[in-house]
């Protein structure tokens, strides 16, 4: 199986923009990013629909931050708009076992090995 690999986190000021790749993605799956701040839990970030025809996030990045992808890349996308220093966290995109806007996800429905994940800082 193909990992998962996630790229294009940094450092950047509160109000900046990143955006994270994740290679390996598997066309015909739901797939999801997740962050971990240190001493937290993973948690559920942005999840989007095999063919990209839906998406919803969080409650705590909703209206910043938007997942896509291309399939014809294997790729899915986080980009993150007005960032705040609680977004600083290690991001971690993965595989999920269904679509669901009424489901809480949490990293128990991932269902690949995890990457490494890409830091993202928020200095003040």
């Amino acid at each position: 199986q193909v990992q998962l690999v996630e790229s294009g986190g940094g450092l950047v000021q509160a109000g900046g923009s990143l955006t994270l790749s994740c290679t390996g993605s598997g066309r015909t799956y739901t797939m999801g990013w997740f962050r971990q701040a240190p001493g937290q839990e993973r948690e559920f970030v942005a999840a989007i629909t095999w063919r990209g025809d839906s998406t919803f996030a969080a409650d705590s990045v909703k209206g910043r931050f938007t997942i896509s992808r291309d399939n014809a890349k294997n790729t899915v996308y986080l980009q993150m708009n007005n960032l705040k220093p609680e977004d600083t966290a290690v991001y971690y995109c993965n595989q999920l076992t269904y679509y669901s806007r009424a489901h809480s996800y949490t990293e128990g429905d991932a269902t690949r090995p995890w990457g490494q994940g890409t830091q993202v800082t928020v200095s003040s």
